[in-house]
């Protein structure tokens, strides 16, 4: 692996850690307050985990927020250890959830399932991603 995609992997992973960090962060301060906030978050954190991986390994993806598609990738590569993966909804926080004709509050409940889905990934990916 050349040093350019080396750098590129780590700047999905500091992007990742930042939008990963608001997500603790509101979490922390106002769950209920917050929490579409902090679901857009996971959803970004996780895509740019996502993508992260997928770069490391050498896998072209197209640009694209779904989760979905980007975890079924993921899973092609390495399936035993995305297979345990529920992103349930996720990706419905990434665009259109953000807008007000499709204005929804995620539950208390939901919101910790996608920062802890989150955390999970991250150290999933942490793990996989070895310079």
């Amino acid at each position: 692996m050349n040093q350019d995609i080396k750098d590129y992997i780590e700047k999905w992973i500091f992007r990742a850690n930042e939008d990963f960090a608001v997500c603790q962060h509101l979490a922390s301060v106002n769950i209920e307050q917050y929490s579409s906030t902090i679901c857009f978050h996971a959803h970004q954190a996780v895509e740019k985990y996502l993508k992260a991986f997928l770069t490391y390994k050498g896998v072209d993806f197209p640009r694209t927020h779904d989760l979905d598609y980007l975890l079924a990738e993921c899973s092609s590569v390495d399936n035993n250890s995305f297979n345990d993966i529920d992103l349930k909804e996720l990706s419905e926080f990434g665009v259109i959830i953000r807008y007000p004709d499709d204005f929804f509050i995620p539950s208390h409940s939901e919101t910790n399932y996608f920062v802890e889905l989150t955390r999970h990934l991250k150290e999933v990916v942490e793990r996989l991603i070895c310079f």
